[in-house]
């Protein structure tokens, strides 16, 4: 049995969808006309392997033809996406914080156990990072920035995206709830 404290301070509730969609349109606004491009994230991870490879084994990765040139001026981690990525890690941090809803746990582990859904999680992160590098882009820089300037791509792209998600939701057990 669980036990309460009546001193606990309750969680706050989340922003109403339509709130939170709103936000994101005018952060997406804001930074196109502030810096000339969209949102997007996986480049983060690219530089942060660039700058490790620097680190690690410096003559191969400046000789690797993919990520030898973001080493070469020695700011590989001055690049905006590393802090729209800091930022994005620290405003949900706080965020969490101040609505009390930060917490250790594993989604889906009731259905999955806990090994099996840890393997999920990494193999469709895995296999979700190695295509947006080969689509050059990932989820928020596709979907999100190109579906904001009209790009037909941004929205076959979400299409496919959220039909491939519930079609492994399905062939996984998950279901779609």
């Amino acid at each position: 049995m669980k036990s309460s404290n009546v001193c606990e301070v309750p969680r706050q509730p989340y922003w109403p969808a339509w709130a939170a969609g709103l936000a994101l349109g005018v952060v997406l606004l804001l930074t196109f006309v502030l810096t000339g491009h969209g949102l997007g994230a996986t480049g983060f991870t690219t530089r942060l392997s660039a700058w490790f490879g620097g680190l690690a084994a410096p003559q191969w990765t400046l000789a690797n033809d993919y990520l030898g040139p973001m080493i070469e001026d020695g700011a590989v981690l001055s690049s905006w996406i590393t802090w729209q990525v800091l930022g994005v890690f620290i405003g949900a941090l706080v965020s969490g914080l101040l609505a009390r809803r930060i917490a250790w746990r594993i989604e889906g582990e009731a259905s999955a156990g806990r090994l099996g859904r840890l393997l999920r999680a990494l193999g469709g992160g895995i296999l979700a990072g190695v295509g947006a590098r080969i689509a050059a882009g990932c989820t928020s820089g596709v979907g999100l920035s190109g579906a904001a300037v009209l790009s037909v791509a941004g929205f076959v792209f979400l299409g496919a995206f959220f039909a491939a998600g519930l079609i492994a939701a399905r062939l996984s057990g998950g279901g779609v709830k």
